[in-house]
């Protein structure tokens, strides 16, 4: 059975896709960028208020599919620079603080908005 994830502490998606999906106990959940849901802002003063801003975005749907950080057992991050490499992982390792899922991290030559980070997950339990 599928069902959807919507969470009205996390920004509404941008196009035609959901925030997230559970399929059994696996859920997909769609990319996240560092809109803030309260003020509709985007929050862009530096790359680790950005990344901040997607990890709580990612907490809010994971908290409405009744999950946690620890569920999550992959990451994808888009980056548009790669540079900011050392910085997306300070802010991440502070969310992921024991036992972190497997990761890929990828520059991309855009992201939606002008986003520099967008970080995507699949969570099991």
């Amino acid at each position: 059975m599928m069902k959807i994830i919507a969470s009205n502490k996390a920004p509404e998606a941008l196009g035609p896709y959901s925030q997230a999906v559970l399929v059994g106990g696996t859920l997909y959940m769609s990319g996240q960028i560092a809109i803030n849901r309260e003020t509709g802002e985007f929050v862009q003063s530096s790359i680790e208020a950005e990344t901040e801003q997607v990890l709580h975005n990612m907490e809010a749907v994971l908290e409405e599919a009744g999950y946690h950080f620890q569920n999550v057992v992959k990451t994808t991050v888009f980056a548009t620079d790669i540079n900011d490499f050392a910085a997306i992982n300070g802010v991440y390792a502070k969310f992921f603080k024991t036992e972190p899922p497997a990761r890929s991290f990828v520059q991309v030559a855009a992201l939606p908005k002008g986003a520099r980070v967008e970080i995507e997950a699949i969570a099991y339990k």
